[in-house]
């Protein structure tokens, strides 16, 4: 299955704009929906087209309320996340799956009060099988996103 998780803007809580609306809310009628991080929206498609579709139809919704839209493509990588670019371009047959891992954003995951944060991305670049270390805050665990060329070193959806 493939993954999709909308990453909420700080100042909305995601969950109640997207099914307050009648057209997101019929978008998303067919999927669960979970919370992983706090102000997140996850969910399950049955593949990474389905994911890119869903996003499209979501884009009105995305583009006002979503700091990140990511993509899980068991095809491409089993842990690490597709930034919406990145998975469109994947599935466009823009960019090469093998080849899609060198730029990266690696999130911080704080828990604290029974409830999984995410932090600021350090953007990083693949040079090797390690990756450094998240230093930016002192975190739990971290999220690793693989972004395109042109998303590397900025906040995109």
């Amino acid at each position: 299955m493939t993954r999709v998780c909308l990453v909420g803007s700080e100042d909305v809580n995601l969950r109640y704009e997207l099914v307050s609306r009648e057209t997101a809310r019929d978008a998303l009628a067919t999927y669960e929906l979970r919370e992983p991080y706090a102000n997140t929206v996850a969910l399950e498609t049955i593949s990474l087209g389905s994911a890119v579709a869903l996003l499209n139809d979501l884009n009105w919704y995305l583009v006002r309320f979503v700091d990140h839209a990511w993509v899980r493509e068991p095809s491409v990588s089993e842990d690490e996340w597709l930034s919406r670019s990145l998975a469109a371009a994947i599935r466009d047959d823009e960019v090469d799956r093998e080849e899609s891992g060198r730029h990266l954003g690696v999130f911080g995951v704080i828990e604290e009060e029974g409830e999984r944060r995410l932090t600021e991305p350090m953007y990083v670049a693949r040079t090797g099988p390690e990756l450094p270390k998240y230093d930016l805050f002192e975190v739990d665990d971290t999220v690793v996103v693989r972004v395109t060329e042109d998303e590397f070193g900025g906040e995109r959806r």
